[in-house]
């Protein structure tokens, strides 16, 4: 299977990094493009971050760059994850601007009715982006606010990344075990 991963400049670059190495790791093929937002973002948040999606990616793809294979419907993708999405790049998806490579292959998954999943790392969310959030949804892209749980006991930054990077690949339909199930509450009993 062959995913695309798009990287933005919204805060929470580590959440596209940690799919792509599980994604990897699972054996699949990840085309990444990154873009200019998100090497900046990683100078402050994830220093090797670009490194580590070059390493666990088939290819990496400039955001400029239009001839990619992901930006025809021709070259068939399993799906495409953008992790983070920056409200820039939901505005651009869910009004159909494709002013680069990463709204432009949105817009294949779209058309295609292949999986679109926008995982949006933004607090407060604007009124704005709320109907944006509405025009991609409608469109057939699957909104994932980076909200991870709490139920599982986590003990780290690592295991809320890993509840949200869980939550992505459940949505791929993807089996994994970063994170503990809910099992329901306990039984009152007799």
């Amino acid at each position: 299977m062959k995913y695309i991963l798009a990287v933005t400049g919204a805060s929470g670059i580590v959440y596209g990094v940690r799919l792509n190495e599980e994604l990897k790791k699972m054996g699949f093929e990840v085309y990444s493009i990154v873009t200019e937002g998100a090497k900046a973002t990683a100078k402050y948040e994830f220093k090797d971050a670009i490194d580590r999606i070059k390493k666990a990616s088939v290819a990496v793809y400039d955001e400029n760059n239009l001839d990619a294979p992901m930006a025809s419907g021709s070259a068939k993708f399993d799906g495409m994850v953008v992790a983070p999405c920056s409200m820039k790049t939901l505005a651009s998806i869910a009004n159909g601007f494709e002013d680069n490579l990463v709204s432009r292959a949105a817009q294949v998954q779209l058309k295609e009715r292949r999986p679109l999943l926008l995982l949006l790392r933004e607090t407060p969310i604007s009124t704005l982006h709320i109907m944006n959030m509405l025009k991609a949804s409608l469109g057939g892209a699957v909104i994932v606010p980076a909200s991870p749980g709490f139920y599982g006991g986590p003990k780290s930054i690592d295991d809320l990344v890993d509840f949200q990077v869980g939550k992505v690949m459940d949505l791929l339909g993807l089996q994994h075990n970063l994170f503990k199930r809910w099992a329901g509450a306990e039984s009152i009993g007799d």
